[in-house]
């Protein structure tokens, strides 16, 4: 049974969408890269304008941000320092990106645009991976090990007013981080996505930070970017349907545990060219998409408002009449779910530990 999105004024499947944001959120959790850049193309097919689906697959990434930055929180593996200087950064790059959103969506032309960056981003990240995962698999059968420069410097390393960063034991200038999270925030408005494809790798190979505490701050600095940009959306533009969000965080937060603990297990080599095809075929989608099939869409159903049921109603009002207490509250709805799903997950885990230590004992 379908369901109508009172802002996004088209109808769904909600099991479409929690099946496909727990497929999602198991990539996600398994190769450790947000799942923005997969889920947003995705809601597009489903019928969602490209606009609504930025918006809302960003407030979904701020919740599993929050989800998985309270657990990072609770195994001391976050570098605040470090993350709040990518914040300020990704605070600038997110206010330009909003800007250049709202110049597009007034010509008109924000949904092509969306979709073309869609459309060269997969293509590009898709492409990368396959070369890196093909080359891994490759050396493997072939029992290579390859030796990395320890030290490869860039022009971003010789800028000035370096600063010690204790938790990382790093001695970086501050524009290193800043311009990371200006690239960041500038995309994360555009598309919805919350820039892990980007900030990982930097944070890895530019910043050198150590791998333990890349994921934390990762999403730590996430949350923030996704904070602006939901706030943004929701107060310039009406878009943030918290119908559509309640499905999109509980889909992709059960998968990204899933998807953890898949990880955990298995090697990912081999799967990370299956992502990576994925990922080109999206590309491809998007493209015809947008060249071939674009006057599909001409017409989405429109609903007057004594139609809609209590819910659908409240929403649709409340992000009417008070945008501003609506964007905030589409946050904390964000914010408290991803919490939520964090402290339950850390239960689960404990009440594991204990059961098995308990039946081990009993064995004994």
């Amino acid at each position: 049974m379908d369901v109508f999105l009172p802002i996004a004024q088209v109808f769904v499947n909600p099991v479409e969408i929690l099946l496909l944001s727990a497929i999602v959120g198991v990539l996600s959790g398994l190769f450790g890269v947000g799942g923005g850049f997969l889920m947003t193309p995705f809601l597009i097919f489903m019928g969602v304008p490209p606009a609504y689906a930025v918006a809302n697959e960003a407030n979904n990434i701020l919740a599993t941000s929050v989800s998985g930055s309270t657990t990072h929180y609770l195994k001391n593996t976050l570098d605040y320092k470090m993350g709040l200087m990518i914040v300020i950064g990704g605070s600038i790059g997110t206010t330009l990106g909003i800007y250049t959103f709202t110049y597009f969506k007034g010509i008109g032309k924000i949904d092509t645009v969306i979709s073309l960056a869609y459309m060269y981003i997969l293509a590009i990240i898709g492409t990368l991976m396959l070369v890196e995962s093909l080359g891994e698999i490759d050396k493997a059968k072939k029992n290579l090990v390859e030796r990395k420069k320890l030290h490869v410097h860039y022009w971003i390393h010789g800028l000035p007013l370096r600063m010690r960063f204790p938790k990382s034991k790093l001695y970086e200038s501050v524009f290193t981080p800043i311009i990371i999270g200006l690239a960041v925030g500038f995309i994360a408005a555009i598309m919805g996505i919350g820039g892990a494809f980007i900030l990982v790798p930097a944070m890895i190979y530019i910043i050198k930070m150590p791998t333990k505490l890349v994921p934390g701050t990762s999403l730590f600095v996430t949350i923030f970017v996704s904070v602006i940009v939901t706030f943004l959306h929701s107060i310039n533009y009406g878009s943030i349907d918290l119908m559509l969000v309640f499905l999109l965080v509980i889909g992709s937060i059960v998968g990204v545990q899933v998807g953890q603990k898949l990880g955990e297990q298995i090697d990912s080599s081999g799967l990370k060219a299956l992502l990576a095809i994925l990922l080109l075929v999206v590309g491809i989608a998007i493209a015809y998409d947008t060249f071939f099939a674009e006057e599909i869409q001409t017409e989405t159903s429109k609903m007057i408002n004594q139609d809609l049921n209590f819910f659908s109603k409240f929403i649709k009002d409340f992000s009417t009449d008070m945008p501003f207490f609506y964007g905030l509250f589409s946050i904390m709805f964000a914010v408290f779910l991803g919490i939520g799903a964090a402290f339950i997950r850390r239960s689960i885990s404990k009440f594991r530990k204990k059961y098995f230590n308990k039946t081990t004992k009993e064995s004994k």
